[in-house]
């Protein structure tokens, strides 16, 4: 390990020593591209915590006076953070009364078929975006679920095998269906709002992020299906007990909802209407958000105390989103931004091909940058810098390299969704043969998918490029 940091190190140093005497560059672009060199060897090749390195490059900025500490820390006020936090303790709250889990059993039980499992699965995952953020949130619930099923369908490997890449990939492939689906979607919103003065509120997320979710989602579970099981598979019936579903996840699925399940759909479903009809009543989602999380942990009315919901919040996640926030914002005040960009981007081309090139660049970048909040702090200031100097639409840029991001499906180490049910060894589970597998059919299908919505689906919704 000490040989891989030193290693990291220097390929840093060497990086930051080139751009030191690069030519066109101020010191304070020249500064912010060495630091984002050096933090960005480190999340590549040392094993190195993510955030440590995002909070030291931050720190490296603010005493070199690139970046004014109180942009610094008040990235950790900004109402997306506060967005996300009390989004995970409504979370926390519906978890705790089984809400969730019962839902899940009362859908997949309704399978007759292998097929209408995996879809099944796939639309509840889907909804799923909407209760609990952040994909490696949704991973860690989704588990017991998994286990409930393949104890269910325990002789039959090729299913399990096809349930357990089915649900890290669509929880990956979904998330874009919401603004609280991963933490990159607020990176991307609050820097977009920096550098153009224009936010992509929940709602319009919602309608521009859903539908790419719903088809991608279930493009990818018939993929799954396709390679993994044999016709024969297929055709043998399935029958999943909501009861054996729920005794699995300690959760009870029959008669009516108790109290607390009652109470955590009411507010759910309050908070959701209210976040999608931001645009009629202007409130922000982030108070939104506060007032159900206040309530979720108000003593009779809710349905978990604050203490516990809290303790759910992953809190370095905040603080690597919150740092990584604030390097966007300082590649685009200090210059560094525009000037690799028109490196990167200086041939004018036509803005189908400026997407095209964005969509696949974004796709391919979790091989290197396996954090999706690393991915959109690198790449979404270099896209919204580019694209107002093409005559593109930033705001439509910058959505389709976040969208084409959420593919990280390529080894087990891409995505903490795909790493945890890699790792579950009491049942059959995929292996990284069967990623690379699925990454070479799915990465050209999900990248086509998301340059077609940005071109043809996403303009009628809102969003010209």
């Amino acid at each position: 390990m000490t040989r891989t940091i030193s290693a990291a190190l220097l390929s840093a140093l060497a990086v930051t020593a080139v751009v030191m005497f690069t030519p066109g560059l101020g010191t304070q672009g020249k500064i912010t591209l060495g630091v984002f060199a050096v933090a960005t060897v480190l999340w590549v090749i040392a094993k190195v915590d993510d955030t440590l390195v995002a909070l030291g490059a931050g720190l490296v900025l603010v005493v070199s006076g690139v970046l004014p500490a109180d942009d610094f820390f008040g990235a950790l006020g900004e109402p997306t953070v506060w967005l996300l936090i009390c989004a995970f303790v409504i979370a926390a709250g519906v978890s705790a009364s089984g809400l969730a889990a019962r839902a899940t059993a009362w859908l997949v039980s309704r399978a007759k078929t292998v097929r209408r499992l995996v879809h099944l699965t796939t639309a509840a995952l889907v909804v799923s975006a909407f209760a609990v953020p952040a994909t490696s949130g949704r991973a860690a619930l989704a588990v017991p679920v998994f286990l409930a099923l393949a104890k269910v369908l325990e002789g039959r490997r090729r299913v399990v095998v096809a349930l357990a890449l089915v649900f890290p990939a669509v929880i990956l492939l979904s998330a874009v269906a919401s603004l609280i689906g991963a933490g990159a979607h607020l990176i991307t919103v609050e820097m977009l709002f920096q550098a153009t003065g224009e936010r992509i509120g929940f709602a319009h997320w919602l309608l521009l992020g859903l539908p790419l979710a719903v088809v991608s989602s279930h493009l990818c579970a018939e993929i799954v299906l396709l390679m993994i099981t044999r016709p024969a598979d297929r055709r043998e019936p399935v029958s999943v007990d909501a009861e054996a579903v729920g005794e699995a996840t300690g959760v009870a699925v029959s008669g009516p909802l108790d109290g607390p399940q009652r109470r955590s759909a009411v507010l759910l479903c309050v908070v959701v209407a209210l976040w999608c009809a931001e645009p009629l009543h202007g409130v922000s989602p982030a108070v939104v958000a506060f007032v159900g999380a206040v309530l979720t942990a108000t003593p009779k009315a809710g349905t978990i105390t604050m203490n516990k919901a809290l303790a759910t919040v992953p809190w370095a996640m905040l603080m690597f989103m919150a740092a990584t926030m604030a390097m966007g914002v300082a590649m685009t005040t200090s210059g560094a931004a525009g000037w690799l960009a028109g490196g990167l981007f200086g041939v004018r081309v036509p803005a189908w091909q400026f997407l095209a090139a964005v969509v696949g660049v974004s796709t391919l970048a979790h091989l290197l940058l396996q954090s999706r909040s690393a991915r959109s702090s690198v790449l979404v200031p270099l896209v919204i810098t580019a694209a107002a100097g093409l005559g593109v639409s930033p705001a439509a840029a910058a959505f389709a390299s976040t969208a084409a991001a959420g593919f990280c499906h390529t080894l087990p180490a891409s995505a903490k969704p795909v790493a945890l049910f890699h790792r579950i060894e009491e049942v059959p589970t995929y292996g990284s043969r069967h990623l690379l597998a699925l990454s070479a059919v799915l990465a050209p299908l999900t990248a086509g998918l998301v340059l077609l919505f940005a071109l043809m689906v996403w303009p009628l919704l809102g969003l010209p490029y």
